[in-house]
């Protein structure tokens, strides 16, 4: 499906790489990071492809609804067709673009996450005097720590299919990462490996320290979660019930602003701005979370 879709969208979406190169190093560094193995080409067509194909669906939409709900006046009509579906592909287009930033956050989180609990497994496994590479094997099938298990299948991937050390594996994927954390560790082994030093203790001191930031970084989301539950008593619950009793009165003494029926307005309100505050506050908090 992937490869078809790819297929079909460097056809008619191939000449956006071409004709707007600079969008493609930005994808260069990003993709990489936030896990899709698509090459930034073939991406930056498919986005176009996919905004496209929601900008002609969004016209039949607005054409229908139009037609058969509401019948606006001929110039605000002409505005919701060509206005709508811009807007919608732009949007989509936006959305598309900034999707691996997302991603790569979102694995980024989930590997710093795991990270201390990682390190201490590393550790535990160093004691018994192995060799790095099945250090990296043995949390590689640990899918429990997520991205930092992934992270871990590609130094694997590096040494056993690439015929990579472990030391050139370590530090291809640390160049890839999308955790500046698991970067340093990544870096700091191979350093101590290259320099003959004490795994063991390495792994302690890094472990120690990396645990103590999780929970300094726990206990201040908890906090700001504290401030966010405040803004969405104000934002979402207070002052949408303040502007419908705001709106029901002057609907009593004048059913109209300008050229808008006041009980639209409230229906839009409620029917459609805020389920859509709602549903902006909670990708916000999914966006900012701490895994606990």
């Amino acid at each position: 499906m992937k490869e078809k879709l790819s297929e079909i969208s460097l056809k008619f979406f191939g000449w956006v790489p071409k004709k707007i190169p600079e969008l493609l190093k930005p994808l260069e560094f990003i993709l990489p990071r936030s896990g899709i193995t698509i090459h930034p080409k073939n991406y930056l067509s498919i986005i176009s492809f996919i905004s496209f194909l929601s900008s002609i669906i969004s016209l039949v939409i607005v054409i229908l609804l139009t037609q058969s709900f509401f019948k606006p006046a001929i110039l605000m009509e002409i505005l919701f067709i060509v206005f709508i579906p811009f807007l919608v592909g732009i949007i989509t287009f936006l959305i598309g673009f900034f999707y691996p930033y997302q991603l790569a956050s979102s694995r980024a989180r989930s590997i710093e996450t795991n990270l201390p609990f990682g390190i201490a497994h590393m550790g535990a496994i160093a004691a018994s005097g192995v060799p790095p590479q099945a250090i990296f094997k043995l949390l590689a099938s640990f899918e429990e720590y997520e991205a930092f298990s992934d992270e871990m299948k590609k130094i694997v991937r590096n040494i056993e299919v690439f015929g990579m050390d472990p030391v050139t594996a370590m530090k291809e994927v640390a160049k890839r990462t999308p955790s500046e954390k698991l970067k340093q560790l990544l870096f700091g082994l191979a350093s101590t490996i290259e320099s003959g030093g004490d795994l063991k203790t390495y792994l302690k001191n890094a472990g120690e320290q990396t645990l103590f930031t999780w929970k300094i970084r726990r206990q201040k989301y908890l906090q700001r979660l504290s401030t966010y539950a405040e803004f969405y008593t104000g934002l979402v619950i207070a002052a949408p019930l303040y502007m419908i009793s705001i709106f029901s009165i002057m609907n009593v003494i004048q059913p109209t602003i300008g050229t808008l029926d006041i009980l639209t307005l409230m229906k839009f309100g409620v029917y459609l701005v805020i389920p859509l505050i709602n549903i902006g506050f909670l990708v916000f908090l999914h966006m900012t979370k701490v895994e606990i």
